[in-house]
């Protein structure tokens, strides 16, 4: 029987609260799951849904750890990370099938021929793969840190700049940044494509609450669907997590950063939102990290996805 149909036979009925708490801030980044709470996708699922942002002192991770979110988002390099220390995660559901990390430099040249620069790198992660990139083509970068904000690179500080082609790489062009494919460089077009985003749980809890994880992950899934079919409407309720949540943004970005995360969702190859982790991915993002010495030892497909 399809998943879709075991769902309808499900009771419908009050249970405990289920918090999920995404990675980063309210923003379109996130959109099929606010879809799925507001369009009563998680209650038809017979799940009580809480959507709760992390903050600067209660990151997503440490939320989950503590038992107060039961699952969260994770680039999947982060999540190999995570295992790789100790901490036993699995994969639920895979949403982004395509690396959306750029490097945009100041000048109107290709980044990987302005060795020495110096570059912006978030303080949370999510640049591995330009730290496997900078060391493969022996670029000799100098990371600068910073929070998330652009600011570094409009003030001259830096000579380039990781970010998102779903967040930053918009607010550079609003803020009058030229971008050409000469001065910015797509990782998902040079052998890096790397999954991104997925929907975590511990293991244990997942071990303990499997039908409760399979129900959250089909009514997600449910969430980005609708996302993808009703993109005016699920912007009209992105902003209005945006305003709960206070961040500064407007409409125009997170139109543009909807647009963008639902084409990361759709695989190269199949050309279908196939929202499975692949296993070739995983190997590849194993073997890069191991190079590079971010692994202990290698993370394997089957340690991270639920069984």
């Amino acid at each position: 029987m399809a998943a879709g149909a075991i769902m309808a036979l499900l009771p419908i009925q009050a249970q405990k609260k289920f918090v999920f708490t995404p990675q980063w801030t309210a923003q379109a980044q996130f959109a099929g799951y606010y879809v799925a709470k507001e369009r009563g996708f998680y209650k038809q699922a017979g799940l009580d849904v809480d959507i709760v942002h992390p903050s600067v002192t209660q990151t997503a991770l440490s939320r989950m750890h503590n038992n107060q979110s039961q699952a969260t988002t994770l680039t999947l390099c982060q999540a190999m990370e995570i295992i790789d220390d100790g901490v036993d995660v699995v994969n639920i559901l895979q949403t982004s099938m395509n690396t959306g990390l750029v490097l945009v430099s100041r000048k109107d040249e290709d980044p990987l021929k302005q060795r020495g620069m110096k570059v912006g790198i978030w303080n949370a992660g999510f640049g591995q793969l330009a730290v496997f990139m900078n060391a493969k083509e022996h670029l000799n970068y100098e990371w600068v840190r910073f929070a998330s904000s652009i600011n570094l690179f409009l003030s001259g500080a830096i000579d380039a700049t990781l970010a998102m082609s779903y967040n930053e790489y918009y607010q550079l062009a609003q803020a009058g940044v030229k971008l050409t494919k000469r001065n910015v460089y797509r990782f998902s077009d040079h052998h890096y494509n790397v999954q991104e985003d997925g929907l975590y749980m511990n293991r244990d809890y997942y071990n303990s609450h499997r039908d409760e994880a399979r129900r959250f992950a089909e009514a997600s899934r449910k969430g980005w669907e609708w996302a993808a079919k009703h993109p005016d409407e699920t912007l009209d309720i992105v902003m209005d997590y945006v305003r709960r949540g206070h961040i500064g943004t407007n409409r125009m970005l997170q139109k543009l950063m909807l647009t963008e995360v639902l084409r990361l969702l759709v695989d190269r190859e199949s050309k279908k939102r196939d929202y499975r982790l692949r296993p070739d991915m995983v190997k590849m993002a194993s073997q890069l990290m191991l190079e590079n010495k971010m692994l202990k030892k290698e993370v394997k497909y089957e340690q991270i996805i639920a069984k």
